[in-house]
């Protein structure tokens, strides 16, 4: 009898740290799921985050966990046609 595994289907961190370049602080916030977010107002030091050159949003730059998007990008594909 042969048994097949499917694979599991990846899901999305929804949450990530971002760190202020400005001012050090730490924020943990959540991601949205369709999007990039490219602005980031700081509740620490109220400093206006955008993403670093070639980054495409600021949890990519500034966060621990990148974006949904990079995330399942990263992750490949969902099946194996």
């Amino acid at each position: 009898m042969t048994v097949i595994v499917q694979p599991s289907v990846m899901q999305p961190v929804l949450a990530s740290t971002l760190t202020c370049p400005a001012c050090g602080q730490s924020s943990t916030q959540a991601m949205p799921t369709n999007a990039c977010q490219y602005f980031w107002d700081c509740p620490h030091c109220g400093a206006l985050l955008k993403p670093k050159p070639g980054d495409c949003c600021v949890f990519c730059s500034y966060g621990t966990v990148p974006c949904p998007p990079k995330q399942a990008e990263r992750a490949g594909p969902a099946c194996c046609d």
